[in-house]
């Protein structure tokens, strides 16, 4: 059994890899507690780099443990692919040297095609990239993945990979999963054709989407 010490190293190193780029903050994005933290959301902002925010006011062993997880005493923190960056001098300074864009990952990098993806990724509550369409599925792993969300009276939009090679390319890397068909929901991947198919199975499917995507089923 984990002691206490390895369970909290353990929700660190997820907390820290929640999002590909992760703010450690006192307050929120919208609401900073402090001016450093107030200072780094607003460097990020202008640099238009898509982050996530966790307010370590709300949790005070995350406070502390993050401390000694990543060997650095104050706050805010910003975690780079589950990677400490620093706090506000070492990101302001990273920023006037033109350098902090390139040390977070593509992902989070507004402009050119992640915004695009980014936006796609979220233009519905549920949206699935696949080859084809609904009404036409041009692959049997696509054709069945739309029989297992009209089953389950998803509603969902589609966007056909095969009109757009950069799409196509793009979402391998933006997601880290090389195949297709992907489900998305708020805009995060939920997998491919064997997790949404288990996930059915195991009666998670409905659960794990918007309730705006939900009819009765």
């Amino acid at each position: 059994m984990p002691s206490q010490k390895q369970s909290l190293h353990a929700r660190l190193s997820a907390l820290t890899r929640r999002s590909p780029v992760m703010l450690f903050m006192k307050g929120s994005a919208d609401a900073p507690r402090c001016g450093f933290s107030r200072q780094i959301v607003e460097i990020l902002q202008e640099e238009k780099i898509q982050f996530e925010t966790f307010d370590i006011l709300t949790d005070e062993e995350v406070r502390q443990g993050l401390k000694e997880f990543s060997n650095w005493p104050t706050f805010p923190q910003l975690y780079a692919d589950g990677k400490l960056l620093g706090g506000l001098d070492i990101v302001r300074e990273m920023r006037e040297e033109g350098e902090l864009a390139d040390a977070v990952p593509a992902a989070a990098r507004a402009g050119g095609l992640n915004a695009r993806l980014h936006a796609l990724t979220h233009s519905a509550p549920v949206v699935l990239f696949m080859k084809g369409s609904r009404d036409a599925p041009r692959c049997g792993f696509s054709k069945t993945i739309v029989e297992i969300l009209q089953g389950e009276k998803v509603s969902f939009e589609t966007f056909d990979i095969l009109t757009d090679e950069d799409v196509r390319q793009g979402l391998k890397t933006y997601s880290n999963w090389p195949t297709f068909p992907q489900l998305y929901a708020d805009g995060k991947l939920i997998g491919g054709l064997d997790i949404v198919r288990e996930m059915r199975e195991e009666g998670e499917l409905r659960d794990a989407l918007p309730p705006a995507a939900l009819t009765a089923a």
